[in-house]
Order: structure tokens, then sequence, then C-alpha cells
């Protein structure tokens, strides 16, 4: 625990939006640190894996998936293709846009940041055991899937 930390009146230590405000500061910097030292962004990684899980997608698909903005995913895109980790062809049933596909690069590129998550995990919730883990995130899970439901 930072020495910061300790020192947070006790009131805040009880409230869970001050806990997860803490805990997503150290989160965010473990992945912007990890995907940086692995020359990727956390953009790279949440597109590979939507196209991974629902297969060729459009770039509106892939946007409502991961919560991106449509000019984030774009160039996102953009930068997978230069490094021939997906390919963009033409969608046969409408000319105007364009079906996403993982290619096999795309494929061991996404195992690799998996790999690079995997650490983040370790290192974010190094003080709890697998199944405090598991219900940690399945906590999480359940209060954004609460909101998200929740939201217009």
């Amino acid at each position: 625990m930072h020495k910061a930390d300790a020192r947070t009146p006790d009131r805040l230590r009880r409230t869970a939006s001050w806990l997860i405000n803490l805990a997503s500061t150290h989160s965010h910097r473990l992945v912007s640190e990890g995907f940086a030292a692995a020359g990727a962004r956390g953009y790279h990684y949440r597109l590979l894996a939507a196209l991974d899980e629902y297969g060729p997608s459009s770039q509106a698909a892939l946007g409502r998936h991961t919560g991106i903005d449509r000019s984030d995913v774009v160039a996102a895109l953009n930068e997978l293709a230069a490094k021939a980790l997906i390919d963009r062809s033409p969608d046969p049933s409408d000319r105007r846009r364009n079906v996403i596909t993982l290619t096999p690069a795309g494929a061991r590129h996404l195992d690799e940041l998996q790999k690079v998550v995997d650490r983040i995990q370790d290192d974010l919730l190094a003080p709890l055991t697998p199944a405090e883990r598991d219900q940690l995130t399945a906590l999480l899970a359940r209060v954004t899937d609460h909101h998200a439901k929740s939201r217009p």
C-alpha cells in the first residue's frame, strides 16, 4: 500500500466509489505501462479481442462491442492494418461498409497481449487469493453490467 493510501481517512476507505477510483488509477498506470512496453495500446487489445470473440465485424459493430468512439476505432484499425494484424475488405452486402477480420498475425499478437494483460492482473490483484480475484471480478462485472443497462 502506498503511504498516502494508509493515511486516507477511514470514511473514504469504507466508500466503494473512492476505493474503485484508487484501484482504477493504479490499474490505468499498469495497463498503460504494460501495453506501451509491448508496443501496443489498450484499443488494440480491445479490438483484437472483439474480433477474436465475435468474428469478422463492421467498424461500427467493433465500436459498439468495445465502447470505443468511431473515430478512435478507425485510427486504431489503421494502426492494426499497417502491421497486418487485421484485414479490411468491402462488405459484399454493402460496399460502403468494411468488414474487419483478424489475421493469423493478429491472433498471435492478441495472444502476446493477453500475456501482458495476465501479468497486469497478477500485479494489480497481488494481495488477493485466486478465489478473491474471481469474486472481485464477478462483482465488478455485475456493477458495470447494471450501469450499462441503465444507460440510454
